[in-house]
């Protein structure tokens, strides 16, 4: 597609809303996944921390 102005672009053909909501969604929802990601695991790591610290010699070897 060519556009004449910026404000042809923004406004995708009458399909701006959709488009640039669409964009912004889909964005909101992978920055989520990444810092849940996150939290899972480094909740993850805390318990791992935990339950060495209550078992410390199921983590050495024989």
């Amino acid at each position: 597609m060519r556009w004449q102005s910026w404000a042809d672009f923004w406004a995708m053909g009458g399909y701006g809303l959709y488009v640039w909501g669409s964009m912004g969604v889909t964005f909101v929802l992978m920055a989520l996944e990444v810092f849940l990601a996150r939290q899972a695991r480094l909740q993850a790591e805390r318990e791992v921390r935990q339950a060495q610290a209550l078992n410390p010699q199921e983590g050495e070897a024989e």
